[in-house]
């Protein structure tokens, strides 16, 4: 089973996943879903920041967990628990959704091998490919097409910042309808990800 696992982690450091455990329990539901890959080349910069900005600002700046912010998480109280782009592509791609202490201990002993095998490149490559962003929309392909009807590469700040907004709740926010509390946080995630570009906290992945 470890080697079998070591497998499949080094074989997704350059081939696409087909489908995720979540994707294809969403299609059996729904019928299918949208998603489309799409190389990190060919989305726009401003998305990758945003999505980082949004999800884990120190992205490059760990080896997939973020100790502070796990900390000020279970001092701030917070149900996510500081979670990294870094867990969440494992979760998402490896494991399955909930919160038992199963899949918590799975995604703790994965994620650390990830990040040793997969560049940070590639782990925010796969995290836009296969994040929800609706109902049955996966990827920032099928995201772009289905909010604002372009592709990834042609989104401005302000929508890619909008895309980052519906995270980590698709199903209650929207991107191209946003409440007033989805658009304060968009224009909150667009000073970020213009500040983690002038910093230097994205050059792990825009290189």
């Amino acid at each position: 089973m470890i080697a079998a696992a070591l497998l499949t982690i080094s074989l997704f450091s350059f081939v696409d996943p087909p489908t995720t455990p979540y994707m294809f329990s969403e299609g059996r539901r729904l019928g299918g879903v949208d998603q489309s890959w799409v190389a990190l080349e060919d989305i726009t910069p401003d998305l990758a920041r945003s999505a980082v900005a949004a999800e884990d600002a120190n992205f490059c700046q760990h080896w997939g967990f973020d100790v502070k912010a796990i900390r000020a998480a279970i001092e701030g109280g917070s149900a996510r628990g500081g979670s990294t782009i870094s867990q969440q592509v494992v979760k998402n791609v490896f494991l399955w959704q909930g919160r038992s202490w199963v899949r918590k201990a799975l995604e703790a002993l994965i994620t650390p091998v990830v990040e040793a095998v997969w560049t940070k490149h590639r782990i925010i490559e796969v995290y836009l490919n296969v994040a929800e962003f609706d109902e049955g929309v996966f990827g920032v392909e099928a995201a772009s097409w289905h909010y604002f009807k372009v592709g990834p590469d042609e989104l401005t700040a302000a929508q890619a910042a909008r895309l980052a907004a519906v995270l980590p709740n698709p199903k209650g926010r929207s991107a191209s309808k946003p409440s007033n509390a989805t658009r304060k946080k968009a224009a909150s995630i667009m000073d970020g990800a213009a500040t983690i570009g002038r910093d230097g906290r994205a050059a792990c992945f825009e290189g």
